[in-house]
Protein backbone atom coordinates (compact mmCIF):
# COMPACT_ATOMS: atom_id res chain seq x y z
CA UNK A 1 0.00 0.00 0.00
CA UNK A 2 1.05 3.58 -0.61
CA UNK A 3 1.24 6.07 2.29
CA UNK A 4 -2.09 7.50 1.10
CA UNK A 5 -3.66 4.05 1.15
CA UNK A 6 -2.35 3.39 4.70
CA UNK A 7 -3.79 6.69 5.90
CA UNK A 8 -7.10 5.89 4.17
CA UNK A 9 -7.40 2.69 6.21
CA UNK A 10 -7.59 4.78 9.37
CA UNK A 11 -10.15 7.12 7.84
CA UNK A 12 -13.87 6.32 7.74
CA UNK A 13 -14.91 3.30 5.63
CA UNK A 14 -16.68 5.48 3.08
CA UNK A 15 -13.41 7.26 2.28
CA UNK A 16 -11.69 3.88 2.08
CA UNK A 17 -14.24 2.70 -0.49
CA UNK A 18 -13.88 5.90 -2.53
CA UNK A 19 -10.12 5.35 -2.68
CA UNK A 20 -10.65 1.72 -3.69
CA UNK A 21 -13.03 2.72 -6.50
CA UNK A 22 -10.54 5.28 -7.78
CA UNK A 23 -7.75 2.67 -7.85
CA UNK A 24 -10.02 0.20 -9.61
CA UNK A 25 -11.02 2.78 -12.22
CA UNK A 26 -7.32 3.44 -12.84
CA UNK A 27 -6.75 -0.22 -13.68
CA UNK A 28 -5.22 -1.24 -10.34
CA UNK A 29 -7.59 -3.94 -9.06
CA UNK A 30 -4.97 -5.68 -6.91
CA UNK A 31 -4.38 -2.46 -4.95
CA UNK A 32 -8.08 -1.64 -4.83
CA UNK A 33 -9.30 -4.95 -3.45
CA UNK A 34 -7.81 -4.78 0.09
CA UNK A 35 -9.42 -1.37 0.57
CA UNK A 36 -12.76 -2.63 -0.73
CA UNK A 37 -12.57 -5.58 1.66
CA UNK A 38 -11.97 -3.22 4.62
CA UNK A 39 -15.03 -1.17 3.66
CA UNK A 40 -17.09 -4.35 3.14
CA UNK A 41 -16.19 -5.71 6.57
CA UNK A 42 -17.23 -2.37 8.01
CA UNK A 43 -20.72 -3.02 6.62
CA UNK A 44 -20.83 -0.68 3.64
CA UNK A 45 -23.33 -2.39 1.32
CA UNK A 46 -21.84 -1.11 -1.95
CA UNK A 47 -18.46 -2.42 -0.84
CA UNK A 48 -19.95 -5.83 -0.07
CA UNK A 49 -21.35 -5.97 -3.60
CA UNK A 50 -18.07 -4.85 -5.16
CA UNK A 51 -16.07 -7.41 -3.17
CA UNK A 52 -18.49 -10.10 -4.36
CA UNK A 53 -17.92 -9.05 -7.98
CA UNK A 54 -14.15 -9.10 -7.46
CA UNK A 55 -14.29 -12.70 -6.21
CA UNK A 56 -16.65 -13.81 -8.98
CA UNK A 57 -14.57 -12.14 -11.72
CA UNK A 58 -11.13 -12.78 -10.22
CA UNK A 59 -10.41 -9.04 -10.23
CA UNK A 60 -7.56 -8.22 -7.81
CA UNK A 61 -8.07 -11.51 -5.97
CA UNK A 62 -8.11 -15.22 -6.95
CA UNK A 63 -11.59 -16.14 -8.24
CA UNK A 64 -13.85 -17.89 -5.73
CA UNK A 65 -17.54 -18.46 -6.37
CA UNK A 66 -17.96 -19.58 -2.76
CA UNK A 67 -16.58 -16.29 -1.40
CA UNK A 68 -18.33 -14.27 -4.11
CA UNK A 69 -21.69 -15.83 -3.25
CA UNK A 70 -21.06 -15.18 0.46
CA UNK A 71 -20.53 -11.46 -0.11
CA UNK A 72 -23.45 -11.27 -2.55
CA UNK A 73 -25.73 -12.70 0.13
CA UNK A 74 -24.53 -10.08 2.60
CA UNK A 75 -25.11 -7.24 0.16
CA UNK A 76 -28.47 -8.66 -0.95
CA UNK A 77 -29.66 -9.02 2.65
CA UNK A 78 -28.78 -5.36 3.17
CA UNK A 79 -31.03 -4.38 0.27
CA UNK A 80 -28.55 -3.94 -2.60
CA UNK A 81 -30.67 -4.45 -5.72
CA UNK A 82 -27.70 -5.22 -7.96
CA UNK A 83 -26.56 -7.92 -5.54
CA UNK A 84 -30.07 -9.34 -5.38
CA UNK A 85 -30.27 -9.48 -9.18
CA UNK A 86 -26.88 -11.12 -9.61
CA UNK A 87 -27.50 -13.63 -6.81
CA UNK A 88 -30.88 -14.46 -8.37
CA UNK A 89 -29.13 -15.16 -11.69
CA UNK A 90 -26.64 -17.45 -9.93
CA UNK A 91 -29.49 -19.30 -8.20
CA UNK A 92 -31.29 -19.80 -11.52
CA UNK A 93 -28.18 -21.33 -13.10
CA UNK A 94 -27.37 -23.49 -10.07
CA UNK A 95 -24.12 -21.60 -9.46
CA UNK A 96 -24.97 -20.06 -6.08
CA UNK A 97 -23.00 -22.08 -3.57
CA UNK A 98 -24.68 -23.05 -0.30
CA UNK A 99 -24.10 -20.80 2.68
CA UNK A 100 -22.02 -22.41 5.41
CA UNK A 101 -22.58 -22.50 9.14
CA UNK A 102 -20.86 -19.16 9.68
CA UNK A 103 -18.01 -20.72 11.64
CA UNK A 104 -15.45 -20.83 8.82
CA UNK A 105 -12.92 -18.13 8.30
CA UNK A 106 -12.58 -16.16 5.07
CA UNK A 107 -9.35 -18.03 4.24
CA UNK A 108 -11.10 -21.38 4.73
CA UNK A 109 -13.91 -20.37 2.36
CA UNK A 110 -11.38 -19.40 -0.30
CA UNK A 111 -10.24 -22.99 -0.71
CA UNK A 112 -13.67 -24.59 -0.92
CA UNK A 113 -14.63 -26.15 -4.25
CA UNK A 114 -16.85 -24.11 -6.57
CA UNK A 115 -19.37 -26.88 -7.17
CA UNK A 116 -22.46 -26.39 -9.31
CA UNK A 117 -25.82 -27.53 -8.00
CA UNK A 118 -29.47 -27.63 -8.99
CA UNK A 119 -31.27 -24.39 -9.87
CA UNK A 120 -32.98 -22.76 -6.88
CA UNK A 121 -35.94 -20.98 -8.47
CA UNK A 122 -37.69 -20.25 -5.17
CA UNK A 123 -34.79 -18.22 -3.79
CA UNK A 124 -34.15 -16.71 -7.22
CA UNK A 125 -37.78 -15.57 -7.52
CA UNK A 126 -37.69 -13.87 -4.13
CA UNK A 127 -34.40 -12.09 -4.86
CA UNK A 128 -35.34 -11.12 -8.42
CA UNK A 129 -38.70 -9.74 -7.26
CA UNK A 130 -37.02 -7.53 -4.67
CA UNK A 131 -34.45 -6.32 -7.19
CA UNK A 132 -37.06 -5.71 -9.89
CA UNK A 133 -39.35 -3.77 -7.60
CA UNK A 134 -36.36 -1.66 -6.51
CA UNK A 135 -35.82 -0.66 -10.14
CA UNK A 136 -32.95 -2.99 -11.11
CA UNK A 137 -33.19 -3.54 -14.86
CA UNK A 138 -31.11 -6.70 -14.52
CA UNK A 139 -33.39 -7.94 -11.75
CA UNK A 140 -36.41 -7.26 -13.98
CA UNK A 141 -34.81 -9.32 -16.78
CA UNK A 142 -34.04 -12.20 -14.40
CA UNK A 143 -37.58 -12.10 -13.03
CA UNK A 144 -38.93 -12.16 -16.59
CA UNK A 145 -36.84 -15.24 -17.30
CA UNK A 146 -38.10 -17.04 -14.18
CA UNK A 147 -41.71 -16.22 -15.05
CA UNK A 148 -41.10 -17.53 -18.57
CA UNK A 149 -38.87 -20.57 -18.09
CA UNK A 150 -39.04 -21.45 -14.39
CA UNK A 151 -41.12 -24.25 -12.85
CA UNK A 152 -44.64 -24.51 -14.25
CA UNK A 153 -46.16 -23.24 -11.00
CA UNK A 154 -44.18 -19.99 -11.31
CA UNK A 155 -44.84 -19.26 -14.96
CA UNK A 156 -46.81 -16.17 -15.92
CA UNK A 157 -46.13 -15.09 -19.53
CA UNK A 158 -48.07 -11.84 -19.22
CA UNK A 159 -46.19 -10.74 -16.11
CA UNK A 160 -42.91 -11.83 -17.70
CA UNK A 161 -43.68 -9.71 -20.76
CA UNK A 162 -44.28 -6.63 -18.59
CA UNK A 163 -41.03 -7.07 -16.64
CA UNK A 164 -39.05 -7.67 -19.81
CA UNK A 165 -40.54 -4.52 -21.33
CA UNK A 166 -39.53 -2.43 -18.29
CA UNK A 167 -36.03 -3.92 -18.33
CA UNK A 168 -35.64 -3.26 -22.06
CA UNK A 169 -36.86 0.32 -21.64
CA UNK A 170 -34.09 0.81 -19.07
CA UNK A 171 -31.52 -0.33 -21.64
CA UNK A 172 -30.67 -3.75 -20.14
CA UNK A 173 -29.30 -6.04 -22.88
CA UNK A 174 -30.80 -9.16 -21.30
CA UNK A 175 -34.10 -7.33 -20.96
CA UNK A 176 -34.05 -6.36 -24.64
CA UNK A 177 -33.40 -9.95 -25.66
CA UNK A 178 -36.08 -11.33 -23.33
CA UNK A 179 -38.58 -8.73 -24.55
CA UNK A 180 -37.78 -9.61 -28.17
CA UNK A 181 -38.40 -13.30 -27.55
CA UNK A 182 -41.62 -12.54 -25.68
CA UNK A 183 -42.79 -10.34 -28.56
CA UNK A 184 -41.98 -13.09 -31.03
CA UNK A 185 -44.08 -15.58 -29.07
CA UNK A 186 -47.01 -13.18 -28.72
CA UNK A 187 -47.02 -10.91 -31.73
CA UNK A 188 -46.52 -13.10 -34.78
CA UNK A 189 -45.32 -11.73 -38.15
CA UNK A 190 -46.60 -8.20 -37.49
CA UNK A 191 -44.10 -7.72 -34.67
CA UNK A 192 -41.04 -8.95 -36.56
CA UNK A 193 -39.53 -5.51 -37.14
CA UNK A 194 -39.89 -4.64 -33.46
CA UNK A 195 -38.41 -7.99 -32.45
CA UNK A 196 -35.44 -7.35 -34.71
CA UNK A 197 -34.94 -3.88 -33.21
CA UNK A 198 -34.86 -5.25 -29.66
CA UNK A 199 -32.47 -8.03 -30.66
CA UNK A 200 -30.24 -5.43 -32.32
CA UNK A 201 -30.17 -3.34 -29.13
CA UNK A 202 -29.06 -6.40 -27.17
CA UNK A 203 -26.44 -7.27 -29.80
CA UNK A 204 -25.10 -3.71 -29.83
CA UNK A 205 -24.68 -3.99 -26.06
CA UNK A 206 -22.39 -6.99 -26.59
CA UNK A 207 -24.74 -9.87 -25.80
CA UNK A 208 -23.41 -12.73 -27.93
CA UNK A 209 -26.65 -14.70 -27.97
CA UNK A 210 -28.36 -11.62 -29.37
CA UNK A 211 -25.69 -11.25 -32.05
CA UNK A 212 -26.31 -14.87 -33.06
CA UNK A 213 -30.09 -14.38 -33.16
CA UNK A 214 -29.69 -11.19 -35.19
CA UNK A 215 -27.62 -13.21 -37.66
CA UNK A 216 -30.47 -15.71 -37.98
CA UNK A 217 -33.00 -12.93 -38.55
CA UNK A 218 -30.72 -11.32 -41.13
CA UNK A 219 -30.06 -14.59 -42.92
CA UNK A 220 -33.78 -15.33 -43.31
CA UNK A 221 -35.09 -11.78 -43.68
CA UNK A 222 -37.25 -11.84 -40.54
CA UNK A 223 -38.01 -8.28 -39.51
CA UNK A 224 -34.98 -7.02 -41.44
CA UNK A 225 -33.87 -7.09 -45.05
CA UNK A 226 -32.38 -10.46 -45.90
CA UNK A 227 -28.62 -10.12 -46.34
CA UNK A 228 -26.56 -13.30 -46.37
CA UNK A 229 -23.26 -11.45 -46.32
CA UNK A 230 -24.29 -9.40 -43.26
CA UNK A 231 -25.56 -12.57 -41.60
CA UNK A 232 -22.21 -14.24 -42.16
CA UNK A 233 -20.39 -11.29 -40.59
CA UNK A 234 -22.65 -11.45 -37.55
CA UNK A 235 -22.14 -15.21 -37.18
CA UNK A 236 -18.40 -14.68 -37.48
CA UNK A 237 -18.41 -11.91 -34.85
CA UNK A 238 -20.18 -14.16 -32.34
CA UNK A 239 -18.06 -17.15 -33.31
CA UNK A 240 -14.79 -15.27 -32.80
CA UNK A 241 -15.95 -14.32 -29.30
CA UNK A 242 -16.49 -17.97 -28.45
CA UNK A 243 -20.23 -18.65 -28.87
CA UNK A 244 -20.46 -22.38 -29.78
CA UNK A 245 -23.78 -22.07 -31.64
CA UNK A 246 -22.34 -19.33 -33.87
CA UNK A 247 -19.18 -21.37 -34.41
CA UNK A 248 -21.35 -24.29 -35.49
CA UNK A 249 -23.34 -22.17 -37.97
CA UNK A 250 -20.14 -20.61 -39.32
CA UNK A 251 -18.69 -24.07 -39.77
CA UNK A 252 -21.75 -25.22 -41.70
CA UNK A 253 -21.69 -22.11 -43.88
CA UNK A 254 -18.06 -22.72 -44.85
CA UNK A 255 -18.62 -26.43 -45.44
CA UNK A 256 -21.69 -26.05 -47.68
CA UNK A 257 -20.96 -22.57 -49.07
CA UNK A 258 -24.43 -21.34 -48.15
CA UNK A 259 -23.38 -17.90 -46.85
CA UNK A 260 -19.72 -17.55 -47.81
CA UNK A 261 -17.30 -19.06 -50.28
CA UNK A 262 -17.01 -22.77 -49.65
CA UNK A 263 -13.99 -23.79 -47.57
CA UNK A 264 -14.54 -27.21 -45.92
CA UNK A 265 -11.18 -27.14 -44.14
CA UNK A 266 -11.92 -23.83 -42.41
CA UNK A 267 -15.45 -25.03 -41.77
CA UNK A 268 -14.19 -28.09 -39.90
CA UNK A 269 -11.95 -25.86 -37.77
CA UNK A 270 -15.00 -23.87 -36.65
CA UNK A 271 -17.01 -27.05 -36.19
CA UNK A 272 -14.25 -28.47 -34.01
CA UNK A 273 -14.14 -25.30 -31.88
CA UNK A 274 -17.90 -25.48 -31.48
CA UNK A 275 -17.78 -29.13 -30.44
CA UNK A 276 -15.01 -28.48 -27.93
CA UNK A 277 -17.15 -25.65 -26.58
CA UNK A 278 -19.97 -28.09 -25.84
CA UNK A 279 -22.11 -28.06 -28.99
CA UNK A 280 -23.06 -31.73 -29.30
CA UNK A 281 -24.56 -31.39 -32.77
CA UNK A 282 -21.19 -30.15 -34.02
CA UNK A 283 -19.46 -33.14 -32.41
CA UNK A 284 -21.95 -35.51 -34.06
CA UNK A 285 -21.57 -33.94 -37.51
CA UNK A 286 -17.78 -34.07 -37.21
CA UNK A 287 -18.08 -37.79 -36.53
CA UNK A 288 -20.26 -38.14 -39.62
CA UNK A 289 -17.76 -36.25 -41.77
CA UNK A 290 -14.91 -38.54 -40.70
CA UNK A 291 -17.03 -41.62 -41.45
CA UNK A 292 -17.92 -40.34 -44.93
CA UNK A 293 -14.36 -39.45 -45.90
CA UNK A 294 -12.58 -41.57 -48.47
CA UNK A 295 -10.98 -43.47 -46.91
CA UNK A 296 -13.02 -43.20 -43.71
CA UNK A 297 -11.28 -42.26 -40.47
CA UNK A 298 -13.30 -44.35 -38.03
CA UNK A 299 -10.97 -43.75 -35.09
CA UNK A 300 -11.42 -39.96 -35.28
CA UNK A 301 -15.14 -40.41 -35.90
CA UNK A 302 -15.39 -42.52 -32.75
CA UNK A 303 -13.84 -39.74 -30.66
CA UNK A 304 -16.44 -37.19 -31.80
CA UNK A 305 -19.38 -39.60 -31.67
CA UNK A 306 -18.41 -40.54 -28.11
CA UNK A 307 -18.17 -36.88 -27.06
CA UNK A 308 -21.65 -36.18 -28.44
CA UNK A 309 -23.11 -39.42 -27.09
CA UNK A 310 -21.79 -38.78 -23.58
CA UNK A 311 -23.56 -35.40 -23.70
CA UNK A 312 -26.86 -37.06 -24.60
CA UNK A 313 -27.00 -37.03 -28.42
CA UNK A 314 -29.24 -39.97 -29.45
CA UNK A 315 -27.96 -40.43 -32.98
CA UNK A 316 -24.35 -40.21 -31.80
CA UNK A 317 -25.02 -42.96 -29.25
CA UNK A 318 -26.38 -45.16 -32.03
CA UNK A 319 -23.39 -44.30 -34.25
CA UNK A 320 -20.76 -45.15 -31.60
CA UNK A 321 -22.69 -48.35 -30.90
CA UNK A 322 -22.33 -49.31 -34.56
CA UNK A 323 -18.57 -48.73 -34.45
CA UNK A 324 -18.18 -50.96 -31.38
CA UNK A 325 -20.36 -53.70 -32.88
CA UNK A 326 -18.37 -53.70 -36.14
CA UNK A 327 -14.92 -52.96 -34.69
CA UNK A 328 -14.40 -49.90 -36.90
CA UNK A 329 -12.11 -47.32 -35.28
CA UNK A 330 -12.35 -49.05 -31.90
CA UNK A 331 -11.73 -52.54 -30.59
CA UNK A 332 -14.76 -54.71 -31.37
CA UNK A 333 -16.82 -54.91 -28.18
CA UNK A 334 -20.35 -56.30 -28.48
CA UNK A 335 -21.12 -55.53 -24.85
CA UNK A 336 -20.12 -51.87 -25.16
CA UNK A 337 -21.89 -51.56 -28.51
CA UNK A 338 -25.08 -52.99 -27.05
CA UNK A 339 -24.78 -50.65 -24.05
CA UNK A 340 -24.61 -47.57 -26.29
CA UNK A 341 -27.43 -48.91 -28.43
CA UNK A 342 -29.51 -49.28 -25.28
CA UNK A 343 -28.66 -45.69 -24.27
CA UNK A 344 -29.89 -44.41 -27.64
CA UNK A 345 -32.96 -46.63 -27.57
CA UNK A 346 -33.89 -45.57 -24.03
CA UNK A 347 -33.68 -41.95 -25.22
CA UNK A 348 -36.32 -42.65 -27.86
CA UNK A 349 -34.17 -43.17 -30.97
CA UNK A 350 -36.35 -45.48 -33.07
CA UNK A 351 -33.48 -46.63 -35.27
CA UNK A 352 -31.59 -47.75 -32.16
CA UNK A 353 -34.71 -49.49 -30.86
CA UNK A 354 -34.95 -51.47 -34.10
CA UNK A 355 -31.21 -52.24 -34.03
CA UNK A 356 -31.47 -53.45 -30.45
CA UNK A 357 -34.50 -55.56 -31.35
CA UNK A 358 -32.48 -57.22 -34.12
CA UNK A 359 -29.65 -57.94 -31.67
CA UNK A 360 -32.13 -59.46 -29.24
CA UNK A 361 -33.52 -61.67 -32.00
CA UNK A 362 -29.95 -62.83 -32.57
CA UNK A 363 -29.61 -63.81 -28.90
CA UNK A 364 -27.77 -60.71 -27.63
CA UNK A 365 -28.80 -58.17 -25.01
CA UNK A 366 -30.07 -58.43 -21.46
CA UNK A 367 -33.07 -60.41 -20.17
CA UNK A 368 -35.24 -57.30 -19.82
CA UNK A 369 -34.48 -55.97 -23.30
CA UNK A 370 -37.25 -57.81 -25.20
CA UNK A 371 -39.95 -56.52 -22.82
CA UNK A 372 -38.56 -52.99 -22.96
CA UNK A 373 -38.42 -53.09 -26.77
CA UNK A 374 -42.04 -54.18 -27.05
CA UNK A 375 -43.07 -51.44 -24.63
CA UNK A 376 -41.25 -48.79 -26.69
CA UNK A 377 -42.95 -49.89 -29.89
CA UNK A 378 -46.38 -50.20 -28.27
CA UNK A 379 -46.22 -46.71 -26.75
CA UNK A 380 -45.20 -45.13 -30.06
CA UNK A 381 -47.61 -47.25 -32.10
CA UNK A 382 -50.53 -46.31 -29.85
CA UNK A 383 -49.73 -42.66 -30.61
CA UNK A 384 -50.07 -43.29 -34.33
CA UNK A 385 -46.46 -43.99 -35.31
CA UNK A 386 -46.71 -46.38 -38.27
CA UNK A 387 -43.06 -47.48 -38.13
CA UNK A 388 -43.54 -48.43 -34.48
CA UNK A 389 -46.76 -50.27 -35.39
CA UNK A 390 -44.79 -52.27 -37.97
CA UNK A 391 -42.11 -53.16 -35.43
CA UNK A 392 -44.72 -54.07 -32.81
CA UNK A 393 -46.34 -56.35 -35.37
CA UNK A 394 -43.00 -58.10 -35.84
CA UNK A 395 -42.66 -58.44 -32.03
CA UNK A 396 -46.03 -60.25 -31.89
CA UNK A 397 -45.16 -62.35 -34.93
CA UNK A 398 -41.88 -63.53 -33.38
CA UNK A 399 -42.73 -63.36 -29.67
CA UNK A 400 -40.19 -60.68 -28.81
CA UNK A 401 -41.06 -59.21 -25.39
CA UNK A 402 -44.69 -60.36 -25.75
CA UNK A 403 -46.53 -63.65 -26.07
CA UNK A 404 -46.45 -64.70 -29.71
CA UNK A 405 -49.83 -63.83 -31.19
CA UNK A 406 -50.41 -63.96 -34.94
CA UNK A 407 -53.76 -62.21 -34.62
CA UNK A 408 -52.14 -59.23 -32.88
CA UNK A 409 -49.31 -59.33 -35.42
CA UNK A 410 -51.84 -59.09 -38.25
CA UNK A 411 -53.68 -56.23 -36.52
CA UNK A 412 -50.58 -54.07 -36.03
CA UNK A 413 -49.15 -54.85 -39.46
CA UNK A 414 -52.46 -53.90 -41.04
CA UNK A 415 -52.32 -50.56 -39.21
CA UNK A 416 -48.74 -49.97 -40.34
CA UNK A 417 -49.63 -50.95 -43.91
CA UNK A 418 -51.38 -47.59 -44.31
CA UNK A 419 -47.96 -46.01 -44.83
CA UNK A 420 -45.11 -48.53 -44.53
CA UNK A 421 -44.24 -50.55 -47.64
CA UNK A 422 -42.54 -53.37 -45.70
CA UNK A 423 -45.68 -53.70 -43.56
CA UNK A 424 -47.79 -53.95 -46.73
CA UNK A 425 -45.61 -56.85 -47.87
CA UNK A 426 -45.73 -58.60 -44.47
CA UNK A 427 -49.50 -58.17 -44.23
CA UNK A 428 -49.92 -59.54 -47.75
CA UNK A 429 -47.96 -62.64 -46.69
CA UNK A 430 -50.21 -63.05 -43.65
CA UNK A 431 -53.32 -62.86 -45.87
CA UNK A 432 -51.77 -65.27 -48.35
CA UNK A 433 -50.94 -67.84 -45.65
CA UNK A 434 -53.99 -67.25 -43.44
CA UNK A 435 -51.91 -66.64 -40.28
CA UNK A 436 -53.96 -64.90 -37.58
CA UNK A 437 -56.64 -63.96 -40.12
CA UNK A 438 -58.70 -65.79 -42.73
CA UNK A 439 -56.74 -66.46 -45.93
CA UNK A 440 -57.70 -64.00 -48.68
CA UNK A 441 -55.79 -64.32 -51.96
CA UNK A 442 -57.56 -61.36 -53.55
CA UNK A 443 -56.63 -58.93 -50.73
CA UNK A 444 -53.17 -60.46 -50.52
CA UNK A 445 -52.63 -59.59 -54.16
CA UNK A 446 -53.84 -56.01 -53.56
CA UNK A 447 -51.34 -55.51 -50.73
CA UNK A 448 -48.49 -57.12 -52.68
CA UNK A 449 -49.22 -54.57 -55.44
CA UNK A 450 -49.11 -51.69 -52.92
CA UNK A 451 -45.77 -52.89 -51.53
CA UNK A 452 -44.37 -53.46 -55.02
CA UNK A 453 -45.24 -49.87 -55.96
CA UNK A 454 -43.40 -48.85 -52.77
CA UNK A 455 -40.21 -50.48 -54.04
CA UNK A 456 -40.20 -53.73 -52.05
CA UNK A 457 -38.46 -56.25 -54.32
CA UNK A 458 -39.87 -59.31 -52.55
CA UNK A 459 -43.35 -57.87 -53.11
CA UNK A 460 -42.68 -57.43 -56.85
CA UNK A 461 -41.67 -61.09 -57.07
CA UNK A 462 -44.62 -62.30 -54.95
CA UNK A 463 -47.04 -60.28 -57.11
CA UNK A 464 -45.41 -61.66 -60.26
CA UNK A 465 -45.95 -65.21 -58.99
CA UNK A 466 -49.66 -64.48 -58.36
CA UNK A 467 -50.03 -62.92 -61.81
CA UNK A 468 -48.33 -65.92 -63.34
CA UNK A 469 -50.54 -68.52 -61.68
CA UNK A 470 -53.71 -66.39 -61.52
CA UNK A 471 -54.14 -66.58 -57.76
CA UNK A 472 -56.28 -63.78 -56.34
CA UNK A 473 -57.19 -62.28 -59.72
CA UNK A 474 -56.61 -62.29 -63.47
CA UNK A 475 -53.70 -64.35 -64.85
CA UNK A 476 -51.15 -62.36 -66.87
CA UNK A 477 -47.84 -63.92 -67.89
CA UNK A 478 -46.78 -60.70 -69.60
CA UNK A 479 -47.25 -58.55 -66.48
CA UNK A 480 -45.57 -61.23 -64.36
CA UNK A 481 -42.51 -61.36 -66.62
CA UNK A 482 -42.21 -57.55 -66.56
CA UNK A 483 -42.17 -57.62 -62.75
CA UNK A 484 -39.63 -60.46 -62.68
CA UNK A 485 -37.36 -58.54 -65.06
CA UNK A 486 -37.68 -55.34 -63.00
CA UNK A 487 -36.79 -57.13 -59.77
CA UNK A 488 -33.95 -59.04 -61.44
CA UNK A 489 -32.47 -55.78 -62.73
CA UNK A 490 -32.41 -54.61 -59.10
CA UNK A 491 -30.53 -57.73 -58.01
CA UNK A 492 -33.29 -60.05 -56.76
CA UNK A 493 -31.95 -63.61 -57.04
CA UNK A 494 -35.42 -65.18 -56.84
CA UNK A 495 -36.58 -63.12 -59.84
CA UNK A 496 -33.48 -64.21 -61.80
CA UNK A 497 -34.23 -67.86 -60.99
CA UNK A 498 -37.87 -67.43 -62.06
CA UNK A 499 -36.80 -65.98 -65.43
CA UNK A 500 -34.45 -68.91 -65.91
CA UNK A 501 -37.27 -71.35 -65.16
CA UNK A 502 -39.66 -69.56 -67.56
CA UNK A 503 -37.12 -69.53 -70.41
CA UNK A 504 -36.36 -73.19 -69.77
CA UNK A 505 -39.99 -74.36 -69.60
CA UNK A 506 -41.46 -72.06 -72.23
CA UNK A 507 -44.16 -70.73 -69.87
CA UNK A 508 -45.06 -67.25 -71.10
CA UNK A 509 -41.82 -67.11 -73.12
CA UNK A 510 -40.33 -69.03 -76.03
CA UNK A 511 -38.07 -71.86 -74.89
CA UNK A 512 -34.50 -70.53 -74.81
CA UNK A 513 -32.07 -72.70 -72.85
CA UNK A 514 -29.17 -70.30 -73.44
CA UNK A 515 -31.16 -67.47 -71.84
CA UNK A 516 -32.25 -69.87 -69.10
CA UNK A 517 -28.63 -70.75 -68.28
CA UNK A 518 -27.72 -67.05 -68.21
CA UNK A 519 -30.42 -66.30 -65.61
CA UNK A 520 -29.61 -69.42 -63.56
CA UNK A 521 -25.95 -68.34 -63.51
CA UNK A 522 -26.86 -64.81 -62.38
CA UNK A 523 -29.01 -66.16 -59.53
CA UNK A 524 -26.41 -68.79 -58.62
CA UNK A 525 -23.73 -66.12 -58.25
CA UNK A 526 -26.07 -64.39 -55.78
CA UNK A 527 -26.16 -67.54 -53.64
CA UNK A 528 -29.54 -68.93 -54.74
CA UNK A 529 -29.38 -72.67 -53.92
CA UNK A 530 -31.86 -73.99 -56.49
CA UNK A 531 -30.30 -71.78 -59.19
CA UNK A 532 -26.96 -73.41 -58.32
CA UNK A 533 -28.62 -76.83 -58.75
CA UNK A 534 -30.03 -75.88 -62.16
CA UNK A 535 -26.77 -74.33 -63.33
CA UNK A 536 -24.94 -77.48 -62.25
CA UNK A 537 -27.33 -79.58 -64.35
CA UNK A 538 -27.10 -77.29 -67.37
CA UNK A 539 -23.29 -77.25 -67.34
CA UNK A 540 -22.98 -80.97 -66.65
CA UNK A 541 -25.30 -81.87 -69.52
CA UNK A 542 -24.63 -78.97 -71.89
CA UNK A 543 -28.27 -77.93 -71.94
CA UNK A 544 -27.62 -74.25 -72.56
CA UNK A 545 -24.25 -74.32 -74.29
CA UNK A 546 -21.01 -76.27 -74.11
CA UNK A 547 -20.87 -79.18 -71.68
CA UNK A 548 -18.59 -78.51 -68.68
CA UNK A 549 -18.80 -81.34 -66.12
CA UNK A 550 -16.11 -79.90 -63.83
CA UNK A 551 -17.88 -76.55 -63.46
CA UNK A 552 -21.20 -78.36 -63.20
CA UNK A 553 -19.90 -80.50 -60.32
CA UNK A 554 -18.69 -77.38 -58.46
CA UNK A 555 -22.12 -75.75 -58.71
CA UNK A 556 -23.85 -78.95 -57.59
CA UNK A 557 -21.54 -79.04 -54.57
CA UNK A 558 -22.57 -75.48 -53.69
CA UNK A 559 -26.24 -76.45 -54.02
CA UNK A 560 -25.65 -79.51 -51.83
CA UNK A 561 -24.13 -77.21 -49.19
CA UNK A 562 -27.57 -75.56 -49.00
CA UNK A 563 -29.05 -78.94 -48.07
CA UNK A 564 -30.70 -79.58 -51.45
CA UNK A 565 -31.07 -83.38 -51.67
CA UNK A 566 -31.38 -83.43 -55.49
CA UNK A 567 -27.88 -81.94 -55.70
CA UNK A 568 -26.56 -84.58 -53.31
CA UNK A 569 -28.13 -87.34 -55.43
CA UNK A 570 -26.75 -85.96 -58.70
CA UNK A 571 -23.26 -85.64 -57.22
CA UNK A 572 -23.42 -89.30 -56.29
CA UNK A 573 -23.93 -90.11 -59.98
CA UNK A 574 -20.55 -88.52 -60.71
CA UNK A 575 -18.96 -91.29 -58.69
Amino acid sequence: MTILDRLTVFANPTATLRRAIKLSDCGKPAKAFPLMAIAARAGIVDAEYRVARCYLEGSGVPPSRVEGTHWLRRAASHGNADAQALLAALCVSGLATAEGDGQRSESERLFEQDLSGEPDFVTAFDLATKAAESGSATGQAVLGYILTSGPESMRDPDAAHRWYERSAAAGCAEGCLGFALSLARRGGPTERARVADEVRHAADAGLLTATYLLAILTEHGLGVTADRGAAARLYLAAAEKGLPSAQFRMGLALIDGSLVDQDPTAGEVWMRRSALGGNIEAAYLLGDRYVKRRPPDFAEAANWYRRAAEAGHQSAARAIASLYLTGNGVAKDDKEGTRWLRVAANSGNQGAQVDLANLVLGGAGEPDDPIRIAEWFEAAASSGDLIAAFNLGLCFAKGVGVVQDEGQAAQWLRRAADGVAEAQYMYARILQDGRGVAADAEQSRVWFAEAADGGVLDAQVALAEMLLNGHGGVQSSKAAIQLFERAAADGHAGAMFALGALHSSGVGLPIDQTAAQKWFAAAAECGHGHAQLMLGRFLSKGLGGERNPLAGRLWLQRAAAHGIQEAVDELAEFG
